[in-house]
């Protein structure tokens, strides 16, 4: 098991302790695989984002080694043309459970590297996976709409799906953001990724009408605070319209209404978007309130249904314990969590001064 004394920056009162924070990070570490994938758990997929985020907890507490694994997994597997798969039976390459390629997914690994290089400070990292982040952005952009949304995906003929989702283009955002810091790190100017990421911030903020409507889903509210697009009154203004609607006191927040369900992934995400904000103390009431779906050995059941009194699906996933542990990360001041999510140290991009 990983060390209490590894893992005291991700001590929480009525959170996590730092032998409970340990016990999470073995928890996710026992479901990595020898190669670095880290799939939703044992037997069932990987996806690209949900392994990242997994990564990212693991540079959180310490684990660098891991992290760098799973980075290694993703420069391996990418696709000539800079994509992934959506899904990976159990991390196996080799079989594809799903073979269309989506925007966000593949974006996201600008995050994970952005925040390993700042954890690490290891510039023969930075310079390995340069090539994997510029090929996975071009991949990317090639998919922004004339709004400056990011198209959705390419289905496993290459069809482009153009129709944009508005968590997945937040999310992008953030990842653009973190593409074009390494690229400054480096030396290396890309203007058109400040231009697109100009667009597509510009996109979220003002032209709810690009994207589909998918607002009965808690992430599309909270994602343009958590991606960065959205601070100040604004965000602050957006979170309290929706905080009726979707959290529900004492248990967490729901994934989708009307359905009596929340989950830890979107509960821990909603707190990492408060703390951005600066409500730290909602942040830590949130992430106190989802305890309850704490299971032996550290890591997070999915989700409970609360009419029925029934924790569903009965799955522990490593990216529910991964996005709780980068809430605490950043509200314990870890500073390299902090920067990737605060969104006050990033590269904004050229903001288009029209339309």
């Amino acid at each position: 098991m990983t060390s209490p004394g590894r893992t005291e920056r991700l001590v929480l009162p009525g959170v996590l302790t730092a032998g409970q924070a340990a016990e999470t990070v073995a928890g996710i570490a026992a479901v990595q695989r020898a190669d670095g994938a880290i799939p939703w758990f044992r037997g069932h997929h990987l996806d690209p984002w949900d392994h990242v985020e997994a990564a990212m907890a693991l540079d959180a507490a310490g684990e660098h080694a891991r992290a760098e694994a799973a980075y290694r997994w993703l420069a391996v597997h990418q696709l000539p043309d800079g994509s992934w798969y959506a899904a990976y039976a159990d991390g196996d390459a080799a079989r594809p459970t799903d073979r269309s390629r989506e925007s966000n997914f593949c974006a996201y690994a600008a995050v994970g590297v952005w925040h390993h290089y700042l954890s690490t400070r290891d510039e023969s990292f930075a310079e390995r996976m340069w090539p994997v982040v510029a090929r996975a952005i071009g991949w990317v952009l090639a998919l922004q709409q004339p709004g400056g949304q990011i198209g959705w995906k390419r289905e496993p003929d290459g069809t482009v799906v153009p129709d944009a989702l508005l968590t997945g283009s937040a999310s992008i955002y953030q990842s653009l953001r973190c593409a074009l810091a390494l690229a400054e790190h480096r030396g290396e100017p890309q203007p058109d990724w400040e231009l697109a990421a100009g667009w597509l911030g510009h996109a979220v903020r003002q032209h709810p009408e690009r994207f589909l409507d998918k607002s009965r889903y808690s992430m599309d509210w909270y994602y343009p605070v958590l991606g960065g697009a959205l601070r100040g009154a604004a965000a602050e203004e957006r979170i309290a319209a929706g905080w009726d609607r979707f959290v529900v006191p004492g248990l967490g927040v729901r994934c989708v209404v009307p359905n009596p369900w929340v989950t830890g992934g979107e509960s821990a995400e909603l707190a990492l978007a408060l703390w951005a904000l600066g409500d730290t103390g909602r942040a830590v009431d949130i992430l106190q309130w989802i305890q309850h779906l704490r299971a032996d050995g550290g890591l997070y059941w999915t989700g409970y249904v609360f009419e029925d009194d029934a924790v569903w699906p009965r799955e522990q996933t490593a990216w529910t314990a991964g996005s709780l542990l980068l809430a605490v990360a950043a509200l314990g001041g870890d500073k390299p969590t902090a920067t990737v999510f605060d969104g006050e140290s990033l590269p904004r991009g050229l903001e288009p001064r029209c339309c």
